[in-house]
């Protein structure tokens, strides 16, 4: 490593200390909630961890689909993707598991697992015939179960690709390459199961009423969109005093350029489907998830969540897309940088109109119910929660830096990705 990586890299400790003391931040402000009877808070955490997890879950992915095709060009960039993966235990450890395995928690946030839970329409959770038609799928000990496994999967599959890919620098052979092509293989549809379930069971059952098929596509493509714009991020970094320096070109940058607008489109494709088919279905157990993010059920008029929804349109997926349809918005550093942060910030409001609109009792509105509003003071708290996974996640990043190569040197495809060009 040079000496400017070096000096990068001893500084995980202070930026995992900093982590550490905003989630524990966070986690307080989760358990003060849970005194009052709020969500919020608790849901401020479980937000900022499956934002990083979405995040983390897409790089693994796009590290066995460069492995399964053997791309050329992919080696400088996949070893960061190593290195980053290595958190993704750790984020569910500290996020999902305990929200999941504390009861208190769990029947604040998944409000089927409490029995006695009163819906909008007066009834208790026990007594809902919808729920009832679930239970093979919707109870407390399978979902224990499936988060149990999740974790196990993504430890052994993150611990398989890093420790072939670092035994290759100092093996120096190449059927570590062999065996971690096969491994990929296998690992690609079990890891699209994988984080179809989690989607399922952390973001999708927090309104357990409502079901769709495609959330799960949905959950990858945000994955994948996530993974590219904090790689086109991280790497403008790292080829700027970092170990990417001299080696990371704009046959580099055009690449990750063309996956981010191919991934736009597919999210696009995917996010206007599943509208598209609820509202032709115009089944009243789905058209609610989307008519609480569009209209206050108090005065038939647009709510603020309209607005983020037309942000999501036109921010996250026109204002990308339009961009990345220009070459030179592919391979210029700063124009490829700017589109990569937009979607960065998209991907937190995708997630944030995923998770955080629901139906709360209120006797004393007409339906019975009011949504969660808009800005409903948590905003803080998932920034705090978010920052500190997020933080956790880069001090892990440089641990690994420290522990292995950040070029990999023996790899059989090194010198076409160091001389990779258009």
């Amino acid at each position: 490593m040079s000496d400017s990586s070096s000096n990068l890299s001893s500084k995980w400790t202070t930026i995992l200390a900093l982590g550490v003391i905003a989630l524990v931040a966070a986690w307080a402000l989760a358990f003060l909630g849970l005194g009052q009877h709020d969500h919020r808070p608790a849901l401020s955490v479980l937000l900022g961890c499956l934002f990083w997890t979405s995040l983390l879950i897409g790089m693994l992915m796009l590290t066995m689909i460069t492995r399964v095709f053997d791309a050329g060009w992919a080696p400088v960039i996949r070893r960061n993707w190593e290195f980053m993966i290595g958190a993704l235990p750790v984020v569910l450890l500290l996020g999902v598991v305990p929200l999941a395995f504390l009861p208190d928690f769990r029947h604040l946030l998944w409000e089927w697992t409490d029995v006695n839970h009163l819906l909008p329409s007066g009834h208790e959770v026990g007594h809902d015939p919808i729920l009832q038609a679930k239970e093979w799928f919707l109870n407390e000990k399978f979902f224990l179960v499936r988060i149990s496994l999740y974790v196990v999967f993504f430890t052994v599959l993150t611990w398989a690709m890093r420790t072939w890919s670092f035994k290759q620098d100092t093996d120096r052979t190449a059927s570590h390459t062999h065996t971690l092509h096969a491994f990929s293989a296998a690992g690609i549809p079990l890891g699209a199961v994988a984080l179809t379930m989690l989607a399922f069971d952390c973001l999708m059952a927090l309104s357990y009423h409502w079901f769709s098929t495609m959330y799960g596509v949905w959950f990858f493509a945000l994955s994948i969109r996530l993974a590219l714009a904090a790689t086109v991020i991280l790497t403008y970094r790292l080829s700027n005093g970092g170990w990417l320096d001299g080696i990371l070109n704009q046959a580099h940058r055009h690449v990750l350029g063309c996956l981010m607008l191919a991934f736009t489109v597919f999210w696009a494709y995917i996010s206007f489907s599943q509208y598209f088919l609820i509202y032709t279905a115009n089944i009243p157990e789905e058209t609610f998830w989307y008519n609480i993010r569009e209209f206050n059920p108090v005065t038939g008029l647009k709510s603020d969540w309209w607005g983020v929804s037309m942000y999501l349109i036109f921010g996250f997926f026109l204002l990308p897309f339009l961009s990345l349809l220009f070459y030179r918005s592919k391979i210029v550093p700063g124009r490829l940088l700017t589109i990569a942060i937009i979607i960065f910030i998209g991907g937190i409001v995708d997630l944030w109109f995923n998770a955080v609109p629901r139906q709360i009792v209120d006797k004393t509105a007409p339906e019975g119910f009011t949504v969660s509003p808009f800005l409903c003071g948590g905003l803080a708290t998932d920034l705090l929660a978010i920052a500190g996974f997020g933080a956790i996640v880069i001090g892990l990043f440089l641990r690994s830096a420290t522990k292995a190569e950040t070029i990999p040197v023996h790899d059989p495809r090194i010198l076409e990705s160091i001389n990779y060009h258009e």
